[in-house]
């Protein structure tokens, strides 16, 4: 590396450490010896500094003899000591977790070679590079790498890939396990499931919960640790992070920062060009110049083509073009239609479509049309139907009027075709009418055929395309007098003589290398060698040879061109530069292109290149040529260089970087404004209001040398073409109109132009202004080599949550390992956090040649935007860092000191509001047979009917097929309960008063058993039947509740009682502690002696046992007068008789299932037709052609068995129909639920259905609790249950506010049914215990003759007992009711509709369990709502739970689709979730369908959830941790 050496004369190594060490010291600790002296880096730092005042612009300009290599290292010595820095915090940050079959890479082979990546984003990586090695090795050596990985086991779920990563190991890292390792974790491993699926095919296998006791000291909590520690770190922004508003979340815009630099130059004033000079033998026009030179000098060489090996395989004299190109005119106006009617008119647009390694038909087809006076408009040539880009060229083409296309006939073989051997119709585009331009198929013209041309006007020439930062594409149109005037300054510019040679690498379509390969080259009777992008890329060095062989004068390139020589430079030794007198480096608009032109300075002066040959320029589509270096006179001293603080350049103001900051940006000016130009900066947003002179904007250009509008697009056309500056108080200066160029920078000393950057790189966050570009090359000078690919590095900024966050995507090496790949993250992220002070949202790594290209092998940025947006970039490594760049959150809320119920009392009745309460119809008034005033007991009731009607028949049980398996009339049903009773007598040895357990599965055994316990007296508690596909995981559940209950005695079938007592059943639980166990399939025919009767009604009938959502099993006591009460309210409901029959799709174990199953039949006599809802899996048709078959009017079901048809048989409509089902029979189709109603679900199947017949006021819900179990239920009578429309932000605040349909972060609710006969329900403060008022959210509270008695738990807490079932109102109660608990929030709300009373009707909304709730930031969230928000953002989305830990809010997310896609939802459901509930997600897990459990109500167990990703039992697909 023979450039790395001092060069004599220069700075010497001392006065190069002084500067240096100066630079790094605030960044370097102060330990001695850390920094030794570094081998020498760099060559020439500054001779002298010259300063020089403009106004008040300062600008560090370097005057270096031979090689100039400045400021930059320094920079990418700042890249490596802001790393150091960091290192010396030792903060581990979580490694994610990964399955390792996910992302398979691309294989090696199939990838790009190493760097023949082509993108010219890869700039300043080579300066930042260069120094990287020594800097690296000296300063990050000894210490350890910045992430100390400490391999703990792994566990078997998670491969080896998962090891962690955190800090030392005695540190905190390992705290939280060691806190769990020693306790018993009661609270945390909650009794298994009660109510989790039975069935063997069900979709859902019960997720093992642990016995209690299990230590959590998982992998997870581990990392949940760390990512707390890295939370911890204090947030760096100086910005006011919060701001407060108490009654409204309104999100803070961040505030300017007060000591934020301003700029202090005076206003600028646009600055001139050298005057076009007036050359006496300039042609009139471009084709004139064609015409003199084809017909006086047809010899002459032209354009030379090379093949693909990059030998020169044909050249164009001026005579061919000259001759074809006429062929070609007269063909298009005269041979495509008829005489009558051209295909073609003069002003017509014509694509043409030729491939990059064909110039010379391309050229001839440009000057083909320019003379047949079409307007040609260059596009690339389409690959595939659906390319990258291709639909927006298609826009182009539509806007355009485009109907015709020339190319080649070669180019016409390859385009993809239809079967038939047509040309497919590309995505987007207009149809085509494709003409092949080769010689043979044109027509000669005739002698006495002239073109028609005229001196040059405004009219068009020709339309360039460009591509905007959205990925539109537009026409850039230029006129012909622009065409010309632009070819004359670069002729002056560059100084072009007649017969000079130049080397083109460039695009021949577009840009500099069609002005100056196609178009200056005609003027001037230059001979173009056109280096083609496919020979680039099998051999870097060819231009560099065709300079050579050619002895050319002039040389077009990129950046890129300049860095694949330097690789490829050692294959050949003997090449000279020397014939050079410009090295035309056309991307010198990005500011990193100074280290390429220095780096390949230095590596070819010795082989002639002259360092004043290098002439940067900057270029647009719109202002064409804006400024290009003059090649210089040897031996004058070379321009200087601008070193700007990067933090000023945020701010937009120029300053020069001072010697505390490490983040500086070298800039190297692209010469003086164009000949016959004038320039002018303006601010770039808002008004086009000049800047001043040491400030950033936008570059402007006045000349006649530039396009004239965007075809077709009139309003962007005026922004863009026809801007006239204004001053600051807002008067236009002057009336000269200006083109905005699109790139940023000012105006140096001397004049000289300096571009900083693009506007369609620049990402706006918080007010600060940052070059995609700069942060592409920071993201480099982090050892990028082992893990990314130069040049394929997307940076872009996408909108979220109220402010731009910067996304930065690279492609992956395919041998680059996890760790490296995490590593190479981390660093990227504290880099940029530490040079450009702002934090990147995310950064996402995808497999090798996965990101979409540009035709010329770019990245395309849009495009990957698009991808990521959508969802579908399939990244393979992501690390998403949303606490660091998210500083704009409203302040969490400070719960004000409660206002006491008496007030809140005394203001509702100011306000004129109502207190919140609601009743059912009177029981009292209402007319009812004598069947209630002669039996209380349930038990009594069916030995009246077994004697009254004993053959009409109570219960009928259906199979999958819908065949009657059992059916139980009045009298079998009370000699069966006989029997049973007296099994439980005799057998049983029980006592009146002992607990029974019943396991059967759902039917006519199961009801038969309850009533036998209920005639011995005994109290009967139904009970799930364990699975016994899945012993392991629902048996413990049935242990704990005969445990729990203290059962005296199990009742069950043969083949279950088999089950409790197998091999496989003592591997779960310990059999032999299993109370008595009796099968009920043999009954001896014995008679009962006597019937037991209870002394009271008040005396217990029944145990209900079930497990809540939040995992908690609970078991409360329903007496015999609360289950005749519930009996009697729902039998007035639903208007059920002894004529009626219902169909039950219900789980019969617990809750308002069980009470419908077993006991409503035998109390209102009606016929209640049974369908297991596991049935269904196996036939879904089951439930509802049973409805349609019966006729039934009334229907109940659960969530599951609506989702499962739902789901099902939403496409089936038609099948269902061909069956004959209709359900036009159906008043109410009731869903079973202890939740909030699922509207979106009711209205699904509603309309699903509406088809064949279903009303769309059937379906319903009802609502119930633990202390209630029917408070709800839509019934017969009464009006259709209502919605309403409330704000989301409001229901955090525990408020309600109605809001309109359609109205962002809005939520639908839906009334849960009627409230039953003879309840009464009240809104209460749950903390003060306070009524409150209408339409006010409060906990609901219930008072009814159907309440249950109490819980029943082994120790029996009177204290909860009391809280929960008789308690009262802390104030405005006279009556002293007592009140039951329900746990749920909602409200009530008066509506507008009659209630059957005749009054009006008030309505009950449920909005959520208290216990399930989530309080962050001080609000409460629903889990629901974050999970319909993320279930939204991608379609790969099956299920998501979430819930929280240690603070922080746990998303789980079953993906349904290919593993691929499992990270591009992290970034998804962390944008959503910030958007819609001002929240930050902590972790994300992706697993797979299936995994998040469920119970057999429908209800997601998300507390089971909690322990099994803590006790690391997923197996997820990929967790990520972020930042």
């Amino acid at each position: 590396m023979s450039f790395l050496s001092l060069v004599l004369g220069d700075i010497t190594q001392k006065g190069y450490e002084k500067k240096r060490a100066k630079l790094l010291a605030p960044y370097v600790p102060q330990t001695q010896g850390r920094y030794l002296s570094q081998p020498a880096f760099c060559t020439a730092l500054t001779k002298k500094l010259k300063i020089l005042n403009i106004g008040v612009l300062t600008v560090f300009i370097e005057n270096v003899k031979g090689m100039r290599c400045g400021g930059f290292y320094i920079h990418t010595e700042a890249v490596q000591a802001a790393l150091a820095k960091h290192k010396e915090q030792k903060m581990a940050l979580p490694m994610p977790t990964k399955r390792r079959s996910t992302f398979v890479q691309s294989p090696a082979d199939a990838c790009t070679p190493p760097d023949t990546s082509s993108a010219s984003e890869d700039e300043g990586s080579l300066r930042r590079q260069a120094a990287l090695s020594a800097a690296l090795h000296q300063s990050l050596q000894n210490a350890e790498s910045w992430i100390n990985r400490s391999i703990q086991g792994s566990s078997t779920s998670s491969s080896a890939s998962s090891t962690l990563s955190h800090g030392e190991g005695k540190g905190t890292s390992g705290s939280l396990a060691d806190v769990f390792a020693n306790t018993r974790i009661e609270n945390f491993s909650v009794p298994p499931d009660v109510t989790a699926t039975t069935s063997s095919s069900s979709a859902r296998p019960a997720t093992k919960s642990f016995p209690p006791g299990v230590p959590v000291s998982s992998r997870v909590s581990t990392k949940i640790q760390q990512l707390l520690n890295t939370l911890k770190r204090p947030k760096r922004p100086p910005l006011k992070e919060f701001f407060v508003d108490d009654f409204e979340e309104i999100v803070e815009v961040p505030q300017p920062d007060p000591n934020q630099p301003k700029p202090e130059g005076r206003q600028m004033t646009p600055v001139k060009g050298e005057p076009l000079g007036v050359v006496c033998n300039w042609p009139p026009a471009l084709e004139a110049a064609l015409q003199r030179w084809g017909t006086t000098q047809a010899k002459c060489p032209c354009l030379t083509a090379l093949d693909v090996t990059g030998k020169p395989v044909y050249t164009l004299t001026y005579g061919k073009l000259w001759s074809r190109s006429l062929k070609l005119a007269y063909t298009l106006l005269n041979k495509l239609g008829t005489k009558n009617e051209p295909v073609l008119k003069p002003g017509d647009r014509v694509a043409l479509v030729y491939p990059n390694n064909d110039p010379v038909m391309f050229m001839v087809a440009f000057y083909g049309c320019l003379l047949a006076e079409v307007i040609p408009v260059p596009i690339e040539v389409p690959l595939t139907r659906k390319d990258a880009g291709g639909q927006q060229i298609g826009f182009l083409l539509g806007s355009c009027g485009i109907a015709l296309a020339l190319t080649t006939e070669v180019c016409l073989k390859g385009l993809p075709k239809t079967q038939n051997g047509e040309i497919v119709q590309f995505k987007g585009w207009p149809r085509l009418k494709w003409v092949v331009t080769d010689s043979k198929y044109l027509s000669k013209s005739p002698k006495d055929w002239q073109p028609n041309i005229s001196a040059a006007g405004t009219e068009p020439a020709y339309i360039e395309y460009k591509t905007s930062k959205e990925g539109s594409v537009m026409g850039v149109t230029v006129s012909r007098i622009a065409m010309l005037s632009h070819c004359q300054a670069l002729s002056q510019a560059c100084n072009y003589s007649e017969g000079e040679t130049i080397v083109n690498v460039l695009d021949f379509k577009k840009d500099a290398g069609l002005w100056h390969g196609i178009l200056t080259n005609v003027m001037n009777k230059l001979h173009t060698i056109s280096v083609p992008y496919s020979v680039m890329k099998t051999c870097p060095l060819s231009w560099v040879q065709r300079v050579h062989a050619h002895k050319a004068k002039v040389a077009l390139v990129k950046c890129r061109d300049l860095h694949w020589a330097m690789m490829a430079h050692r294959d050949q030794r003997d090449v000279s530069l020397s014939s050079l007198r410009m090295l035309i480096v056309t991307d010198g608009a990005n500011p990193w292109s100074v280290s390429s032109c220095d780096a390949f300075l230095s590596l070819f002066q010795s082989h002639g290149l002259k360092p004043e040959a290098i002439c940067p320029c900057a270029t647009s589509p719109e202002a064409m040529t804006i400024a290009i270096r003059r090649p210089g006179v040897p031996g004058a001293p070379l321009p200087g260089r601008a070193i700007l603080s990067m933090n000023g350049l945020s701010f937009g103001v120029i300053r020069v970087n001072t010697e505390d900051k490490n983040s500086a940006l070298t800039v190297q000016d692209v010469g003086h404004v164009m000949p016959g130009g004038m320039m002018c900066i303006v601010k770039p947003d808002g008004p086009p209001q000049l800047c001043k002179t040491d400030e950033i904007g936008e570059i402007c250009v006045s000349s006649r040398a530039g396009g004239m509008m965007y075809y077709g697009l009139a309003g962007v056309t005026k922004n863009t073409f026809e801007v006239i500056p204004v001053n600051s108080a807002g008067s236009p200066v002057g009336d000269v109109p200006f083109v905005r160029s699109g790139l940023l920078g000012f105006v140096g000393p001397g004049s000289l132009v300096f571009v900083v950057g693009k506007m369609d790189g620049l990402l706006t966050v918080s007010g600060r202004r940052h070059n995609a570009d700069d942060i592409v090359a920071t993201g480099l000078a982090v050892e990028s080599i082992k893990t990314v690919y130069r040049g394929r590095i997307a940076v872009f900024s996408v909108s979220v949550f109220y402010d731009e966050r910067i996304v930065v995507v690279a492609e992956q090496r395919p041998d680059a390992s996890e760790e490296d790949s995490f590593q190479w993250m981390s660093r990227v992220l504290q880099a940029i956090d530490s040079i450009h002070q702002v934090g990147v949202y995310c950064l996402a790594l995808v497999p090798a040649n996965t990101l979409p290209k540009t035709p010329l092998g770019g990245i395309h940025i849009s495009q990957t935007k698009q991808h990521f947006l959508e969802g579908s970039l399939h990244p393979c490594n992501i690390l998403m860092c949303p606490h660091t760049c998210v500083t704009n959150l409203p302040k969490p809320r400070q719960k004000q000191p409660g206002v006491g119920p008496a007030s809140v009392m005394v203001g509702n009745l100011v306000a004129g509001k109502r207190i919140a309460q609601a009743s059912g119809r009177d029981l009292g008034q209402i007319e009812d047979n004598d069947l209630v005033k002669k039996h209380q007991f349930l038990t009594e009731v069916l030995q009246w009917r077994a004697q009254a009607t004993p053959d009409h028949p109570l219960f009928l049980l259906l199979n999958a097929k819908g065949t009657t398996v059992c059916t139980a009339t009045c009298l079998q049903l009370h000699k069966k309960a006989e029997r049973i009773a007296s099994v439980l007598c005799d057998k049983g040895h029980l006592n009146a008063g002992d607990n029974v357990v019943l396991l059967y599965p759902p039917g006519i055994e199961l009801i038969t058993a309850f009533y036998g316990c209920l005639y011995a007296g005994c109290i009967p508690v139904t009970v799930r039947p364990p699975h016994a596909q899945s012993l392991t995981a629902t048996l413990p559940t049935v242990r704990m509740i005969v445990e729990v209950s203290k059962a005296a005695c199990i009742l069950t079938t043969q083949t279950l009682m088999r089950l409790l007592k197998s091999r496989e059943a003592a591997a779960a639980v310990d059999v032999k502690t299993w109370p008595t166990i009796i099968d009920t399939d043999d009954l001896p025919r014995k008679r009962l002696s006597q019937i037991y009767k209870p002394p009271t009604p008040e005396m217990l009938a029944y145990l209900d046992f079930s497990v809540s959502t939040t995992g908690m099993l609970t078991g409360v006591k329903m007496s015999h007068a609360a289950v005749s009460g519930l009996c009697r309210a729902i039998k007035l409901q639903c208007e059920l008789y002894s004529s009626r029959q219902i169909a039950i799709c219900l789980d019969p174990y617990c809750g308002l299932g069980f009470v419908l199953w077993c006991l409503c039949s035998v109390y209102s006599g009606h016929q209640s037709i049974l369908i297991p809802p596991m049935e269904l899996e196996s036939n879904l048709f089951l439930w509802l052609s049973t409805v349609s078959q019966y006729k039934i009017r009334d229907t109940f079901c659960s969530y599951s068995v609506m989702e499962l048809c739902t789901k099902g048989l939403g496409n089936q409509v038609e099948m269902l129909k061909a069956r004959g089902i209709n359900l036009s029979c159906v008043r109410t189709c009731v869903v079973v639920a202890e939740e909030r109603p699922r509207v979106s679900l009711t209205h699904s199947f509603s309309k699903l259905f509406k088809d064949i017949g279903l009303s769309s006021r059937a379906v319903s819900t009802t609502f119930g609790s633990r202390v209630n179990v029917a408070i709800c239920l839509q019934g017969t009578s009464g009006p259709d249950p209502t919605t309403v429309y409330v704000d989301l932000k409001s229901l955090r605040h525990d408020r309600v506010r109605l809001v309109e349909r359609g109205a962002p972060q809005s939520l639908l609710l839906s009334e849960s049914g009627k409230i039953l006969p003879g309840v009464k329900v009240v809104i209460v403060n749950p903390e003060t215990k306070g009524p409150l008022g209408d339409s006010h959210l409060g906990e609901i509270w219930v008072n009814s003759p159907h309440t249950a008695s109490g819980y029943y738990t082994i120790y029996d807490n009177e204290t909860l007992q009391a809280d929960h079932f008789n308690t009262r109102l802390s104030f405005g109660d006279a009556a002293q009711t007592l009140w039951a608990r329900t746990g749920y929030l909602g409200f009530v709300r008066r509506t507008e509709l009659t209630a059957a009373s005749g009054e009006r009707h008030d309505a009950l909304y449920v909005v959520g369990a208290l216990d399930e709730t989530l309080e962050l930031r001080g609000l409460r969230y629903h889990p629901i709502d974050i999970e319909t928000s993320v279930s939204r953002t991608h379609r790969s989305i099956a299920e998501c739970a979430v819930f929280t830990w240690t603070n922080l809010l746990v998303v789980v997310v079953e993906l349904c689709g290919c593993e691929q896609e499992a990270l591009d939802l992290v970034p998804l459901v962390t944008n959503v979730v910030l958007e819609e509930h001002y929240l930050i997600v902590g972790v994300v897990v992706v697993v797979d369908p299936g995994v998040i459990p469920i119970n057999s109500r429908g209800e997601k167990q998300r507390m089971h959830l909690r322990d099994s990703f803590l006790a690391d039992q997923l197996d997820p697909i990929y967790v990520a941790y972020n930042m």
